[in-house]
């Protein structure tokens, strides 16, 4: 659990709290929040807690559907391909740019998590994704666009759930060596200043995502509850 002073408020905190478990799978989609049991876990007032609930909602990751009903929002195959798609526009330029932009420091950091990477597949599980994710977040900042580098950690965050749901998928079983090789050859061609081969390959990269993956398998779910 995420310690409370690192935080402004107690609604903050039940904020990122509630936040970091939903994205990690650790309350389910579509799982109810028993609240005043939640309230008393994190150490806080039901106030609070219902604040946090009300920013969540609006983010979507939460469900209100009355005062004391909340769920973790069901996924859906809309939103995934919605992210999917964004990603795809604006991963591209974060590695078109960092090929225009990056420091030796920003290479020294991507070499760094490249080191770390491991398949993103079962056997690595939790592990292997956050290797993945610090590739990622050293590459957006190697674009040295605030802006850009926000709305990537955002939509990464929106994309946990469906990622892991693309993990439990056959294919995640699979050895991802060309996932792997792929990172590799993102920093070669953003060290040599190749920004529209980054772009390219960065593109390629995301159609074959997780997140990809987990849109078929969620089209085809609700295609047999129709």
């Amino acid at each position: 659990m995420a310690d409370t002073n690192l935080f402004v408020s107690k609604s903050d905190y039940a904020y990122a709290e509630l936040r970091g478990r939903i994205l990690s799978g650790s309350l389910a989609a579509g799982a109810r929040l028993a609240q005043y049991d939640l309230a008393q876990s994190l150490n806080m007032s039901i106030t609070p807690l219902r604040e946090a609930i009300r920013r969540l909602s609006s983010e979507g990751l939460l469900t209100v559907e009355t005062h004391r009903d909340v769920r973790v929002s069901a996924m859906n195959s809309d939103e995934a391909r919605q992210l999917f798609e964004v990603r795809l526009s604006l991963d591209p330029t974060a590695a078109e740019l960092a090929a225009q932009r990056r420091t030796e420091d920003d290479i020294a950091t991507m070499r760094a998590a490249l080191a770390r990477l491991l398949p993103v597949t079962r056997q690595w599980g939790e592990e292997a994704l956050s290797a993945h994710r610090t590739f990622h977040q050293a590459l957006y900042r190697a674009s040295h666009n605030d802006v850009l580098i926000r709305l990537l950690d955002d939509l990464w965050d929106k994309s946990d759930r469906y990622r892991r749901l693309g993990l439990e998928l056959p294919p995640g079983d699979e050895p991802r060596t060309r996932d792997l090789q792929e990172h590799h050859q993102l920093v070669d061609l953003i060290e040599n200043g190749q920004a529209a081969e980054a772009a390219e390959l960065m593109r390629n990269h995301i159609t074959h995502s997780l997140t990809a993956t987990a849109i078929s398998a969620l089209e085809d779910r609700e295609g047999t509850t129709l």
